[in-house]
């Protein structure tokens, strides 16, 4: 934890967590409570426009007087051809024949990736933080939005994407493990196997960068939050232990998946958007994934499947609804937001106080 005070300070919080920004689960509710608690409250931005980012802030400011962090993607613009959205929607045809409704249904919300017209966004929002998955933006736009006094920050998922995204500019690196839920921000290698575990890349993350490193991935509670500040993370990122409070906006069919978490319910799939990331197994999954090669390029599969989604969940079904979750979802537990940003590293600073006192001498027989 060598940079932590430097991360306080750059943030002006109080407490080393930022809460993930979760899209599609954000609310502004969440975000107010973690940064009254005094850590830092996210929004995923991905699905919005640049118009709402602008009311969003303004919503956020209204609610708290904290920093606060804005989140958004930055994936390269891919096309889709007719003929792969064709192949997609074939594959799914069994489903929407079940369910009675036509294969080509309103598109799900767009997930565009950072531009000219989100950055003017993100400039006149001027949030603490902006912080970014899938790289940074072009060198340009990541100027304006530091000109505009916001601290960056990206994820990485090797080590390599790490000192990458300090070379591009990141004033902080998200080191997020393969236990993670939601989207890998992988933007070097899209080789999934190739991927690393959150206890052994924060470490390494650590010693390769000069610039304060969040550990994301598997913190659940404080053993976890302790087990990342031992390992040197100058701050944690949880998102799913976050998805049981009352400020979180929540399906009922993700809420009672995570009610009923136990070990190795989660798994990394592209089914849902095109790209890899990890949640709960449901009927999609299992029958269409984890990874399918029909799968068109993300984020195109996602609008076939959203109509599926929202048939489903008409039903009372979650099996064909995108529930983002970590490995440790069993470790979530019912209470308010506030609550488990203090709780969750006080602690987890309370078990390592524990440790050292217990620690024998130097040069002491074990």
């Amino acid at each position: 934890m060598r940079s932590t005070k430097k991360l306080l300070n750059m943030l002006e919080i109080d407490i080393p967590i930022v809460q993930a920004p979760m899209a599609g689960a954000s609310s502004v509710e969440l975000v107010a409570a973690v940064s009254n608690a005094g850590g830092l409250g996210s929004y995923g931005c991905s699905r919005l426009s640049p118009a709402e980012v602008i009311d969003l802030a303004a919503n956020i400011r209204a609610h708290t007087n904290r920093s606060f962090n804005l989140n958004f993607f930055c994936h390269a613009p891919v096309l889709a051809t007719a003929e792969a959205q064709a192949a997609w929607r074939a594959r799914l045809s069994p489903y929407y024949a079940e369910l009675g409704i036509a294969s080509d249904g309103a598109p799900a919300p767009a997930r565009a990736p950072f531009d000219e017209a989100m950055c003017d966004a993100v400039v006149a929002a001027a949030p603490k933080l902006a912080s970014f998955h899938f790289g940074v933006p072009a060198e340009r736009l990541l100027a304006r939005v530091k000109g505009a006094g916001c601290v960056v920050a990206s994820s990485a998922t090797t080590v390599a994407e790490a000192r990458r995204l300090v070379d591009l500019g990141c004033d902080i690196v998200v080191a997020q493990g393969l236990e993670a839920g939601g989207h890998r921000g992988m933007f070097l290698d899209m080789d999934i196997g190739a991927q690393v575990g959150t206890f052994a890349l924060v470490p390494q993350v650590v010693d390769a960068v000069n610039v304060p490193v969040i550990a994301a991935g598997a913190i659940s509670d404080a053993r976890g939050a302790a087990a990342a500040f031992a390992l040197g993370a100058d701050a944690i990122q949880p998102g799913t232990a976050y998805l049981l409070c009352p400020e979180i906006k929540l399906g009922a069919s993700h809420r009672a998946a995570l009610a009923s978490a136990r070990e190795h319910v989660t798994m990394l799939t592209n089914v849902f958007t095109g790209r890899p990331a990890r949640a709960f197994v449901n009927r999609l999954v299992r029958e269409v994934g984890p990874m399918s090669d029909v799968a068109p390029a993300f984020p195109f599969a996602a609008n076939a499947v959203a109509v599926l989604a929202r048939a489903g969940e008409t039903r009372g079904s979650g099996d064909f609804t995108s529930m983002w979750a970590g490995q440790a979802a069993a470790l979530a537990r019912e209470m308010g937001a506030g609550e488990l940003t203090r709780g969750l590293v006080a602690d987890a600073f309370a078990r390592l106080g524990k440790l050292a006192a217990g620690a024998p001498a130097a040069g002491a027989k074990r």
